[in-house]
């Protein structure tokens, strides 16, 4: 069994994400490919975490590969939540996480008087509103749903969207007059391949969270899926069994990397620190059940201040030491450090810089 340093566990699972060791992606993608998921409740936030891995993108690329290639594609996903994942990986992950996530919805469902009648009429009410007029708001779905007695006010018309989604039925599609609109998915991708089933698709959805996380264990992926630990355990014994998995200890935790990760072990770490700007709600920053490796304990509040949030990180090497705002009507970004001494702020500075001229290059005003 390997040892692992924090250093080095910090090196693989950066390098792995696309967020260190000068790892960089060429299109929206690839990057997506390779993290299977980017949390995208915040639109601007997922599309800055694509530019985050990648080389010369700008928010218009995101936006192409969503709305015209459809490469990638919004919808609800892990841990019930939204994600832009490849549009190639949608009906198997569909098909594993939507059961999973409109069952532990049902109690929800109740509390606001959905009953499955009622459900079942929403659903082919939205269905034929998408089919008849095409992309619609939520706006505008809502008005079609309060027509069978759906409060138009409430949750009711978002989680009623949410589990046509879930279902299969429907899913993210254009923005309009920057607003998310919702389609038929059957229009929107009509070409697509089932893949893996039932603990088939357990086990390839650990095999890939592992690819962009490791090293990692069961627990940080029930966490990070949303899946139960008895599908997370499954999954790791499929692995194994199958030589995939070599087990390791980070300090006194165990973990686990894919076997063929393991040669980068030795990687010589760069001169000059990796710096990223990630985004708010990234998933380096939710990828795992602990944020001891990712954000120093004495910052983590910076970090996730409460409520829900979790904010902006400068990370350098896989380490988060500040963070950064960029308001929604500007490019310009403010960082704030975690109180560094002035070798540590001299060290960063080059690469806080590259990085905050990134952005407003990508977002369209270049400095």
């Amino acid at each position: 069994m390997c040892s692992l340093s924090h250093e080095q566990a910090r090196a693989l699972r950066s390098r792995a994400q696309g967020i260190g060791g000068g790892v960089r992606y060429g299109s929206a993608a690839e990057v997506v490919e390779r993290v299977l998921a980017v949390q995208a409740q915040d639109v601007r936030a997922a599309a800055l975490g694509i530019r985050a891995r990648a080389d010369g993108l700008t928010a218009a690329d995101v936006r192409r590969a969503l709305e015209e290639d459809r490469t990638i594609v919004r919808a609800w996903f892990l841990r019930g939540t939204l994600h832009t994942v490849p549009s190639a990986d949608l009906p198997w992950l569909l098909g594993l996480l939507g059961p999973h996530f409109l069952r532990l919805g049902a109690r929800r469902y109740r509390e606001l008087g959905l009953d499955e009648n009622l459900c079942d009429r929403a659903e082919a009410i939205l269905v034929k509103a998408l089919g008849d007029h095409g992309p619609a708001t939520r706006a505008e779905l809502t008005e079609h749903l309060a027509r069978i007695g759906v409060a138009p006010r409430g949750q009711a018309p978002f989680h009623l969207i949410r589990r046509a989604a879930l279902r299969g039925l429907v899913c993210h599609g254009p923005e309009r007059d920057g607003e998310a609109t919702f389609v038929l998915l059957t229009d929107w991708l009509p070409s697509r391949k089932d893949g893996p089933r039932g603990e088939a698709a357990e086990t390839e959805l650990a095999r890939r969270y592992l690819r962009a996380h490791a090293p990692a264990s069961p627990e940080d992926f029930a966490s990070w899926s949303g899946l139960p630990m008895t599908a997370a355990r499954r999954a790791w014994r499929a692995l194994g069994a199958a030589g995939h998995l070599t087990f390791c200890h980070i300090a006194d935790e165990a973990s686990t990397l894919p076997t063929e990760h393991v040669p980068e072990m030795d990687l010589t770490p760069s001169a000059a620190p990796d710096v990223r700007l990630l985004p708010a709600y990234d998933d380096y920053l939710v990828g795992y059940c602990s944020r001891a490796l990712s954000v120093p304990a004495a910052h983590e509040r910076q970090v996730w201040p409460g409520g829900g949030q979790i904010r902006p990180a400068v990370v350098a090497d896989g380490l988060a030491r500040g963070t950064w705002t960029s308001r929604t009507s500007s490019t310009d970004t403010d960082v704030s450090l975690f109180a560094p001494d002035s070798e540590e702020a001299a060290a960063l500075a080059k690469g806080i810089a590259t990085e905050s001229a990134d952005v407003a290059r990508f977002l369209g005003s270049p400095r």
